[in-house]
């Protein structure tokens, strides 16, 4: 399936509520030479309302050849399952889980294959809460999610909902910090040039 038919099938999945709010309302702005002369002669310049995304998820390739997906974390269990259990999608394989820090946000990047139709996605959820960052498991989906998530509550600080086992794999208990994020700092361990 191509990147576009992937997209315009998962899309509706999650349609917008505000989609339907937005119809052909044109706002109207005075201009400001007409605001300098008195009222009579008062012309309005229309300006489009904002185009709002029909579906809750954002869709780009990003110098990818995959489909890329940007889902709220309300939405991630949901669209998860539904990219697993559809048949037309039947993303059966997570084959890469990996924390993300990206300054402002932390997230999480999910690559899905479908071994039946042979086609592949990128899911990405971020959240700007950098003191209790937190996502739904996608282990009761996917087992190899399970260590995937360990690593990343290790390395990142990222703590997953409703995880069977959420432990420390690599670190260990008493470890400070989170040696993956872009503010970590430890005097002890790390080279600076």
């Amino acid at each position: 399936m191509t990147n576009e038919a992937l997209q315009n099938l998962i899309g509706p999945w999650f349609p917008n509520p505000d989609d339907d709010k937005v119809s052909d309302v044109v706002e109207t702005i005075e201009s400001e030479e007409d605001s300098d002369l008195s009222s009579n002669k008062s012309e309005d310049i229309a300006k489009p309302s904002e185009i709002v995304n029909p579906s809750l998820l954002e869709f780009s390739e990003e110098e990818s050849q995959f489909l890329n997906i940007l889902v709220q974390p309300e939405q991630l269990h949901a669209l998860m399952t539904q990219l697993k259990s559809n048949q037309e999608t039947n993303f059966d394989y997570l084959y890469c889980l990996s924390g993300v820090d990206w300054g402002a946000e932390l997230g999480i990047v999910y690559h899905l294959e479908s071994t039946t139709h042979r086609h592949r996605i990128v899911v990405k959820v971020k959240t700007a809460d950098r003191e209790n960052p937190t996502f739904d498991t996608v282990s009761n989906i996917w087992k190899t999610a399970d260590f995937h998530e360990r690593e990343v509550f290790d390395f990142f600080g990222v703590k997953f909902n409703n995880h069977p086992n959420l432990k420390y794999l690599f670190l260990t208990e008493d470890w400070e910090g989170y040696p993956l994020r872009k503010d970590y700092v430890d005097e002890i361990n790390m080279v600076i040039k």
